[in-house]
């Protein structure tokens, strides 16, 4: 592990910084104004970033740095060291290849478009990725009779002795058998991209040119076929829908985050109008949304051959500054990003995150439901445990004890259905008897989840099979326990307890069930103690005038306001007690009779 003694060499200077493990593997890569400033804060952070620091650190190494001579240039470094290497806990945008694409190889003579389903550094144009196959075969179908670029499905326009069908329909130039100007297929491959890329405000004005030199011309033929082009693609455009009155290309990023994964949507926005969406899936170990979305944008305009002059985010970055000017840079004219609190660009912004909420639900329910089907196998289970309930307790040393229940349906947190419970029937130091009780009290309510799972060890988990099996349930819920890895031990992972099994069942770190069986433990843990310390406080911030009949918060304060202290109150009579602003003869009796009649406390 590493130390602060590993820093004091590091320069002052802005640089990016690598963390590798024992292997030499890089699992960590950031950048920064000042090299030893900023790692140095990896020794000193804030208690609600110590979490993700304790994985980084305990895994970590060695600390590698590289100087730059601006922060400009280690922000453009970090991203294409991120890109080469993908460490394990930076965010990553994953590869979206089971999305479909499509592929102008402008390396070619006469390029053509396909669709594809993975970006090759090749050299060629992509576009994309579309949300699905037909999406993408719909705007083939748009394009081919607009723009007359080849069809053929050969990588070269192959020789033929006469034209197809396409040719004869005006949606091929036919370069397999007639003489085409590499010029003028080159000008329609152009097109292609001004309409891929949404900037149909710059195509319609470039097909108007042509229009018009066709004209002048006198190649009445072309100015007809441009003509309809036009025609083509205004009825396009008028099918969109208009979203900004100022006539602004945008892009209007969104993002939506449960746990560890996260979907970001992006509307694409061409001369003010919606043109299209698009959206990725990104894997962000502990980081908060602000900075899973400031990792995207670094690496989603990368590459990006156009880059608007208006990007709208949900989410406030730390180097919107710093990227805003790298992105001028790649763009030529200056790009503004922002993030609104209100206005029309604020409900733009809604609406991204809005379709990034319901897309991320949709993969969650998808990828849960396999999830629950490789639990059900691996845990040996009767049946898919669609409901899951979790329980824990939470005391200490006894006191005040309390259990509290959580409910997962189809592996998603289903709140509506926590509950919270105060141990009543044991007293004392007893974790199992506890479990117990709980268990007991939550069969006989309403109908018995699929599985249960104890936060605990082996012994939880008998003291639980033994009251389910002591019921006599007609369909007895499934029941397992989870303990914690040993705190402080290096590798060390959860352990799973099923029943007539005397060892642990050891699943690997990254195993979707282990993590679905974590969270909901997790979940359960948090709401236990939360509750317990609820209890508490209530306790000691409670006095013996809560019991007193007609004293609430407000005479209680002005009680202990007049007399000093509980003592010189209770020695007061009721003539002393009428004195006190707000206490009337009733209530003054009330308080006389409870400190000097203490075995009635009711008159």
């Amino acid at each position: 592990m590493l130390s602060s003694e590993t820093i004091k060499n590091i320069p002052q200077d802005p640089g990016v910084y690598l963390f590798k493990d024992r292997s030499g593997k890089i699992i960590y890569i950031g950048k920064a104004k000042n090299l030893n400033k900023r790692i140095n804060s990896y020794f000193t952070k804030a208690r609600d970033q110590a979490y993700k620091l304790s994985f980084i650190l305990m895994n970590a190494h060695t600390i590698e740095h590289i100087m730059t001579s601006t922060e400009k240039e280690a922000l453009i470094l970090e991203g294409n060291l991120i890109k080469k290497y993908r460490p394990r806990y930076n965010v990553i945008l994953k590869d979206d290849a089971h999305y479909p694409l499509l592929k102008l190889d402008i390396n070619n003579r006469y390029p053509r478009l396909r669709i594809v389903r993975r970006i090759k550094n090749d050299g060629a144009l992509y576009f994309g990725p579309f949300t699905s196959a037909s999406a993408v075969r719909s705007t083939l179908r748009l394009i081919g009779p607009i723009f007359p670029l080849r069809k053929c499905k050969t990588r070269e326009a192959p020789k033929r002795s006469r034209p197809c069908l396409n040719y004869q329909l005006g949606r091929c130039l036919a370069p397999c058998c007639l003489e085409v100007s590499p010029d003028d297929y080159q000008e329609i491959v152009e097109q292609v991209k001004l309409f891929l890329e949404g900037r149909n405000k710059e195509l319609l004005s470039r097909l108007r040119e042509m229009m018009q030199r066709a004209s002048r011309e006198l190649n009445f033929e072309k100015a007809a076929r441009v003509r309809d082009q036009i025609r083509a693609v205004e009825k396009t455009v008028e099918r969109q829908t208009v979203v900004s009155t100022g006539m602004r290309d945008q892009d209007i990023i969104g993002l939506s985050r449960c746990g560890k994964e996260a979907v970001v949507v992006i509307l694409l926005v061409r001369s003010g109008y919606m043109v299209g969406i698009r959206n990725y899936s990104i894997h962000c170990e502990w980081e908060n949304s602000s900075q899973a979305l400031e990792a995207f944008v670094k690496q989603y305009y990368r590459d990006k051959g156009f880059v608007p002059p208006d990007i709208i985010l949900s989410d406030a970055i730390e180097d919107g500054q710093l990227i805003s000017e790298w992105l001028t840079g790649i763009a030529g004219t200056r790009v503004s990003i922002s993030f609104p609190c209100r206005g029309d660009k604020k409900k733009l912004i809604s609406m991204a995150v809005v379709n990034a909420e319901n897309i991320l639900s949709e993969r969650q329910k998808g990828s849960q439901s396999a999830i629950l089907e490789e639990a059900r196998s691996i845990l040996h289970l009767g049946r898919r445990p669609g409901r899951i309930e979790g329980v824990d307790i939470s005391n200490l040393k006894g006191d005040l004890a309390v259990a509290s229940l959580v409910t997962f349906v189809e592996g998603l947190p289903q709140r509506s259905d926590y509950r919270n419970y105060r141990i009543k029937d044991v007293s004392g130091i007893d974790d199992y008897a506890m479990i117990a009780e709980v268990m007991r009290r939550r069969l006989k309510k309403g109908k018995p989840p699929d599985l249960f799972v104890i936060d605990g060890g082996k012994g939880h988990l008998c003291a639980a099979l033994k009251t389910v099996n002591g019921l006599g349930l007609e369909r007895p819920p499934a029941v397992i326990s989870i303990a914690k890895a040993d705190q402080g031990k290096p590798g060390a992972i959860d352990r799973i307890y099923l029943p007539n099994r005397k060892n642990p069942l050891i699943l690997s770190r990254n195993h979707p069930v282990l993590s679905l069986l974590m969270r909901l433990r997790d979940e359960t843990h948090r709401r236990a103690v939360s509750y317990y310390r609820k209890r508490r406080e209530k306790r000691l911030t409670g006095s013996e005038l809560d019991r007193i009949p007609g004293v609430g918060p407000k005479r209680k304060m002005e009680l202990l306001r007049y007399f000093g202290d509980l003592k010189s109150l209770a020695r007061a009579e009721i003539d002393e007690l009428r004195a006190v602003p707000g206490i009337n003869q009733s209530v003054a009796r009330n308080i006389f009779h409870y400190f000097h009649e203490k075995p009635s406390k009711s008159s």
